[in-house]
């Protein structure tokens, strides 16, 4: 696989460099930038002589060129995220983007194929919010998840549609990802948040990678729950009616003849129940005509944070997935991979992967 990546990183450390076809012609002594092209497009393999070449002219380590477990000028990665520095950003992009790509690469080798097609909806810009909420009501219905959907939502992602989920411990102010590959989408959340937040982020991020070729998201989006540009505003809107379908509402009705601190204590209940936020629940039933804008907007915001509740509940779900981690597992039984190799790319004490392994509900490879 590593050679058929070749030309996509040239291109990018190319790119980097801020050089054009031409000048990498003459840097490699081609008779034309078309040379180039093909080698780029994947049309032609570069020699091992030119490999080095471009090592050396442009600088770059050669592991740059064939590593598999990096992602370089392959992922488009689109984050939600709040005060977090470029830098920061591109830092955390880099390791992530070391997971995916030991996932691209190791998965198909113990036999777990990587998804052959891909699923979208019919969505475009120019769709209407409510058409945003009728794709994420039609969603629960035909995926079947239930009165209660953030508690399937994950499994049906992976399994369904083939949509790696990946629960990371992320610096503050990252909350989630979607990374979109030729082969394979992945969404990522930050794990420490509270369950509803994760959940939103969850179906929030599964609208971008559904549509994605529509729509292309931003490279970096702020958190907000109302506004933000056209993509993100349909993004609420399917991810609200997704987790928080309307027929699973209307069991508790009666929403317009709440007020005060009945309304409150409703609004945190169901939240809990639908494992949701309050905060994320007030504008649904608003988008639904259930509660006046002027009412959502008003109720104070110590009331509804954590749902009410003095300490945060939940757990903290497992670093990763039970998914990603078999995989892992496969690779290291059958050899692919090391356990010291794996730590390291996870950023983790070998000592710690026993513990990943466990929490995960995977067997622990021989060699651990």
């Amino acid at each position: 696989m590593a050679k058929d990546l070749i030309g996509v990183r040239l291109k990018a450390v190319r790119a980097g460099r801020g050089l054009s076809q031409d000048d990498l012609a003459q840097l490699f002594g081609f008779k034309d930038r078309q040379t180039v092209s093909a080698i780029e497009t994947g049309t032609r393999r570069m020699t091992a002589t030119e490999l080095m070449l471009a090592v050396e002219k442009l600088g770059a380590p050669l592991e740059h060129f064939i590593d598999p477990f990096q992602l370089v000028g392959e992922g488009r990665f689109s984050w939600r995220q709040t005060g977090v520095r470029v830098d920061e950003l591109e830092e955390y992009e880099r390791d992530a983007g070391r997971w995916i790509a030991a996932y691209r690469a190791l998965a198909p080798q113990v036999g777990r194929d990587l998804p052959l097609m891909r699923r979208a909806l019919g969505l475009t810009r120019n769709s209407r919010f409510e058409d945003a909420m009728v794709a994420g009501e039609r969603f629960v219905t035909e995926f079947n998840l239930g009165e209660v959907p953030a508690t399937a939502l994950i499994e049906v992602m992976e399994r369904e549609l083939g949509i790696l989920v990946l629960m990371v411990d992320a610096q503050q102010g990252i909350s989630g990802a979607a990374c979109r590959l030729p082969e394979l989408d992945t969404v990522i959340i930050q794990r420490r948040e509270v369950e509803g937040r994760r959940n939103f982020g969850v179906a929030h991020e599964l609208f971008h990678i559904l549509t994605w070729d529509a729509m292309p998201p931003e490279r970096s989006e702020e958190i907000r729950e109302t506004g933000g540009n056209r993509a993100e505003q349909l993004a609420n809107h399917f991810a609200a009616a997704v987790l928080m379908p309307a027929s699973s509402l209307e069991q508790t009705g009666g929403w317009a003849s709440l007020t005060g601190e009945d309304l409150i204590a409703q609004l945190n209940a169901v939240a809990d129940k639908l494992r949701v936020t309050s905060s994320a629940l007030r504008w649904r039933l608003a988008s639904l005509g259930e509660l006046k804008p002027a009412v959502a907007s008003s109720l104070p915001e110590d009331a509804l944070l954590n749902n009410g509740h003095k300490v945060v509940n939940g757990t903290t779900p497992a670093l990763f997935s039970r998914r990603f981690v078999e995989v892992l597992a496969l690779a290291i039984e059958a050899g692919y991979v090391s356990v010291r190799q794996m730590a390291s790319l996870l950023g983790l004490a070998i000592d710690d992967m026993a513990d990943l392994f466990a929490t995960n509900g995977v067997a622990q490879p021989v060699d651990l």
